[in-house]
């Protein structure tokens, strides 16, 4: 229990002494303008958990949070951005790399996320430990297998640079120093706006033009919805929930969802990550040991293994845990899941580094 506590205090105390800072008052010169990328739901999507009515952001505001998230000044050793392990071109995952990589290359124990429609997630990374988009930035920021760097660090660092204190006192008024409040809210300005909705998926589920599917392609939607969508449900391809799926008998190195609750039942239950541009997105779970769909569906298939806390439904009277793919089926799927990479995402240029 002290521990647990110990986490959210570390997560929540820089966050509150920035809204005693600014006084609790929300920023009433920040007004929401059509040309902010990610202030508009799209029309096939759910109302998000934070909405820009919450954080209204401004043209400045979001580039501030965009000067910040490629910033590398945000590590110890100035080398290292949130852009060095979130790339566009692969949905703000990481091409290539199994696990994260942070300061002097040190090697991360997970496989980085993508970052997209983070606005609908009611809490972050393989293990939920984030509850809020704007302290998300908290962990890699100050673990030292990433960014090793400490919070007030990156404030001074901040209040060193002219432009810097120019463009806060722009968005959020005042005269006192930057505090970890306007950083940590600029900085989510940037991040709420990587949404991901104009696959040629979701222009067939708005009806639009170039929403066009194929024969193979609606038979694997159907696959989808009928053999995966318990799990990676609804337009975000994800129901946000924690799952054991038969990766492993035993969790020694990296429990899950239990490194935050503490609990055996949550003992090698990982986030339902979204299918979202998922063919650009491998390596694949959260130790990315999968580097191909084709091998992920191999595990789904006949690679499962059981254990105490495996997911129910993943579980087959008289057979070997699964889901049951024929080779029809298989090739369908794989031929839905390319309809999901969202181009106008992986090339905008307004989220791009400057």
């Amino acid at each position: 229990m002290k521990a647990r506590l110990s986490y959210l205090l570390s997560w929540m105390l820089p966050i509150l002494l920035g809204l005693v800072v600014s006084g609790c008052k929300p920023d009433a010169d920040v007004v929401a303008t059509e040309d902010v990328p990610g202030t508009v739901v799209p029309g096939n999507f759910p109302e998000p958990v934070y909405g820009a009515e919450k954080n209204p952001p401004t043209r400045a505001a979001f580039e501030l949070g965009r000067s910040l998230f490629y910033d590398p000044r945000l590590s110890r050793t100035g080398e290292v951005s949130c852009g060095s392990c979130h790339q566009q071109f692969v949905a703000f995952a990481h091409a290539g790399h199994q696990l994260s990589h942070g300061v002097n290359d040190r090697l991360g124990t997970r496989n980085t996320p993508a970052l997209q429609n983070l606005r609908w997630k009611p809490n972050f990374f393989w293990d939920g430990g984030p509850s809020n988009i704007e302290t998300m930035p908290l962990a890699p920021i100050t673990n030292p297998l990433e960014m090793d760097e400490t919070l007030d660090n990156v404030l001074r660092k901040l209040n060193a640079d002219a432009s810097y204190q120019r463009r806060f006192k722009q968005v959020f008024g005042g005269n006192g120093p930057i505090n970890s409040y306007q950083f940590l809210r600029a900085l989510a300005q940037f991040t709420a706006a990587l949404t991901s909705s104009n696959s040629r998926y979701d222009k067939y589920a708005r009806q639009e033009s170039g929403g066009t599917l194929t024969t193979s392609e609606l038979r694997g939607l159907t696959v989808l919805r009928q053999k995966c969508g318990s799990c990676h449900a609804g337009e975000l391809f994800t129901d946000e929930s924690f799952r054991n799926n038969g990766l492993d008998r035993r969790f020694p190195l990296d429990s899950g969802r239990a490194h935050i609750t503490g609990g055996l039942r949550d003992v090698g239950r990982f986030k339902v990550p979204s299918l979202r541009n998922v063919a650009l997105t491998g390596p694949y779970m959260h130790d990315g040991r999968f580097t191909t769909l084709e091998a992920v569906l191999d595990h789904y298939d006949h690679g499962m293994v059981e254990s105490a806390t495996l997911d129910p439904q993943l579980r087959r009277s008289g057979l070997e845990p699964g889901i049951a793919l024929n080779p029809q089926e298989r090739q369908d799927l794989l031929a839905f899941l390319h309809t999901l990479t969202d181009e106008q995402f992986l090339r905008n240029p307004q989220l791009a580094e400057q």
